[in-house]
């Protein structure tokens, strides 16, 4: 049976109901009710809790929006395909041996003739008006003919401007052109790691391609020449992208394609158009490049080379020997130098060296800072003009000094075999077995110990009698015709 529930009842329940929710807390758990009057004398008593200090994180980036399809659209007329023409001479016939197995497999072959010219494929820029297109120096590189196709079709014939092969880059001008549409160059030095960059080409003559990747890493030296400092990046490059610009996404060219990791995926290279920036202007003028010399040899730090010199980290490059006369030596430059700066520059790797002197033009004035016996001395060095490489290598090259043949005697304490040679220093005939002696070979000769001259074997052991055991010497010594140091453990007993 239903009860009817009269409204002042309905009134009573619903006060009870609302005294019983306000005396409940927590999670479940039971609170017995306070006074008023009890609960701001507690409040009053209570110690005051200082804030909780939060921290504010930056914003995380916001992925890349930029639309790849515009950008596209709007460097396209910028970028060139470029074909060279190469003399090719061969031989008459061919020989169904060496068709199979190349020419080397013992087929006859007849005499040489003149074969048809050959062709070669490859990309540009446009960086003026009036037609003047950048490109890679092996793209045209003893080329007889070279023609540029534009986005729009159009084709010209091209001379050669400019080159300069220690940096594989060229300067091309098409003859009869003008009012074409000129690709900006940004700046390889603010670009980023992890930046989005598009690389368009003509990848095995396909024409005018697209792709899109990332700044993969920077400076990075591959063993192309003396001034590697590639970009290198993920987005794809292929035979034929050669000479073709990188991209920024705000359509900037921030580098020059111009190189591939043979059986890699994902890891081309490219020229930082910086290194372009610096040499374009000569490029223009003079058809190639005049660089400054300093005029010395260097060699990489190792952890145990900055241990043997008594440096904190192994930076900077050690002089390993003067050319004789050259700037360095004029300016008072010494073997055994760390050159840690030029022109306020840090040089933290010593293959930055050569990009930093290369920079100025000869006859100029840098700053050469080294250190030499923990001391930091600023030397002013006017530069000499760098020769090609034939000829440069020639001018260093001095005649091999060899040895008498004299008794061989040891060096117990390095355990090493030695003899005397003609002239100054101490030639290395063996090395122990088990000795810690990594840095010396056999045919090595030792120059200089913790940097006094050694003249014979005599002077070598007066020189080790004076190492303390557990520390590390500087030994300079001469391979071949080169001369470099070599951080010698000494052993103890």
């Amino acid at each position: 049976m239903i009860q009817a529930v009269s409204p002042r009842t309905r009134a009573s329940a619903l006060a009870l109901l609302s005294l019983a929710a306000l005396s409940l807390g927590g999670c479940g758990q039971q609170a017995h009710a306070t006074p008023p009057s009890t609960q701001v004398a507690a409040a009053a008593a209570a110690p005051t809790t200082p804030p909780v200090s939060t921290v504010t994180l930056p914003p995380a980036p916001v992925p890349a929006t930029f639309d790849v399809a515009a950008l596209s659209e709007r460097v396209r007329p910028m970028v060139v395909n470029i074909t060279t023409t190469h003399e090719s001479r061969g031989r008459q016939g061919l020989d169904p041996f060496e068709f199979f197995f190349g020419p080397h497999g013992g087929g006859r072959l007849g005499p040489q003739i003149q074969r048809p010219p050959q062709t070669a494929l490859g990309t540009g820029f446009i960086i003026d008006p009036s037609g003047y297109v950048v490109t890679n120096e092996h793209v045209i590189h003893d080329a007889s003919g070279v023609r540029v196709r534009l986005a729009d079709e159009r084709e010209f014939e091209a001379e050669v401007v400019g080159r300069d092969p220690k940096l594989d880059l060229a300067l091309l001008h098409l003859k009869g052109a003008a009012g074409l549409p000129v690709a900006p160059l940004g700046s390889s030095e603010l670009l980023r790691v992890g930046e989005h960059v598009l690389a368009v080409g003509n990848p095995f003559g396909l024409g005018h391609t697209v792709t899109l990747g990332i700044v993969s890493a920077k400076a990075r030296a591959i063993g192309a020449g003396p001034y590697d400092d590639f970009i290198q990046t993920d987005a794809s490059i292929n035979p034929g992208n050669s000479g073709g610009p990188l991209f920024n996404w705000r359509g900037e060219v921030v580098g020059i394609n111009t190189a591939i990791r043979a059986g890699a995926n994902g890891i081309g290279f490219a020229i930082p158009v910086d290194a372009l920036k610096d040499v374009l202007p000569q490029l223009r003028e003079k058809g190639y490049v005049e660089r400054g010399k300093l005029g010395l040899l260097f060699q990489p730090i190792t952890r145990d080379l900055a241990s043997a010199l008594k440096l904190d980290a192994p930076k900077g490059a050690l002089v390993a020997e003067l050319e004789p006369g050259g700037a360095a030596a004029r300016a008072g430059i010494k073997p055994g130098d760390v050159i840690v700066a030029v022109n306020d520059v840090p040089v933290h790797h010593a293959e930055e060296l050569p990009r930093l002197v290369a920079r100025n033009p000869p006859g100029s004035e840098i700053e050469v800072t080294v250190l030499r016996a923990q001391k930091r001395h600023e030397i002013v060095a006017r530069l000499d003009a760098l020769q090609d490489e034939a000829s440069e290598a020639a001018s260093r090259a001095r005649p091999g000094q060899g040895a008498r043949p004299e008794r061989q005697q040891s060096a117990e304490k390095l355990g090493i075999q030695v003899s005397d040679v003609a002239g100054d220093g101490v030639r290395v005939d063996g090395v122990a077995r088990g000795s810690d002696v990594q840095e010396l070979k056999v045919g090595d000769v030792i120059l200089e110990v913790n940097g006094t001259p050694i003249k014979d074997v005599a002077g070598l052991r007066a020189a080790i009698a004076k190492l303390k055991e557990g520390s590390v010497a500087l030994v300079k010594v001469r391979r071949g015709k080169a001369v470099q140091f070599a951080a010698v453990p000494v052993p103890t007993r």
